[in-house]
């Protein structure tokens, strides 16, 4: 089983974009266990279909990413891909906090990003300023994707392949701008990789689902695999919303 895992904030406020430290550092141990081959989004779609592997991502780009995940995951071996939204380096997620009781949190300045980078984090892009893609005029959409990727290459030195949906939310302008840019793209779309994905359209599983002991560690088991299956479905009625 192949599969790419989102998270976004370690904090302790128990929101649905948030996963407490003690359980971060419970998925690290076990993701260094060598039970599943852990590696770069590009890599983990190179694998073949009958391997166990699992790619890391973080959305946004919240200061605790440095501060708290990545140097566990730096510890281990661990990599990750970061999906930063440009024009709010420096600042807040004020774009997140509508409905779903998210917190306001600080996010990474450029010198901690490029600090990242050095020490081996892939940045990705998460666009200009995180809007749902699927409302924009074609010129506003082409800044958000073009404009990102180009602020990211002056900023770290490299381009990003990599892109992040905001919110989940895309159509197919969305990700024909997307795939202009970039080589690969990750939605919110809940389930495992399959064979002859389009890169562009690349699902992932939400960590929000994997909090509680023994979710992760029941890894490719029935159990997981239902319960994957439940909470897809649910979520295709409510839509994403991160």
């Amino acid at each position: 089983m192949r599969a790419i895992l989102t998270y976004h904030s370690v904090d302790d406020s128990g929101s649905v974009v948030s996963i407490d430290e003690a359980a971060f550092r419970r998925h690290v141990r076990w993701l260094a266990s060598g039970r599943v081959r852990v590696t770069g989004v590009t890599e983990l779609l190179d694998l073949p279909t009958s391997a166990d592997g699992i790619a890391l991502t973080f959305d946004d780009g919240f200061a605790n990413f440095a501060s708290v995940a990545w140097p566990l995951l730096r510890d281990h071996g661990l990599p990750a891909t970061l999906f930063i939204a440009t024009d709010f380096v420096g600042r807040s997620n004020d774009w997140a906090r509508r409905g779903h009781a998210i917190p306001r949190l600080p996010l990474l300045d450029w010198d901690e990003i490029g600090r990242l980078a050095e020490e081996g984090v892939a940045i990705g892009s998460h666009s200009r300023t995180h809007p749902d893609l699927r409302a924009l005029p074609e010129v506003v959409l082409a800044e958000e994707i073009e404009g990102a990727a180009s602020r990211i290459r002056s900023e770290v030195g490299t381009a990003p392949t990599v892109f992040a949906y905001p919110f989940g939310l895309l159509d197919d302008a969305a990700v024909a701008a997307v795939r202009s840019a970039h080589a690969l793209a990750c939605t919110a779309e809940l389930r495992a990789l399959r064979d002859h994905e389009d890169p562009c359209r690349v699902p992932r599983l939400d960590c929000l689902y994997f909090r509680r002991p023994g979710t992760l560690e029941a890894w490719g088991t029935g159990r997981f695999r239902g319960r994957l299956r439940l909470r897809a479905g649910l979520r295709r009625l409510r839509g994403a919303f991160v």
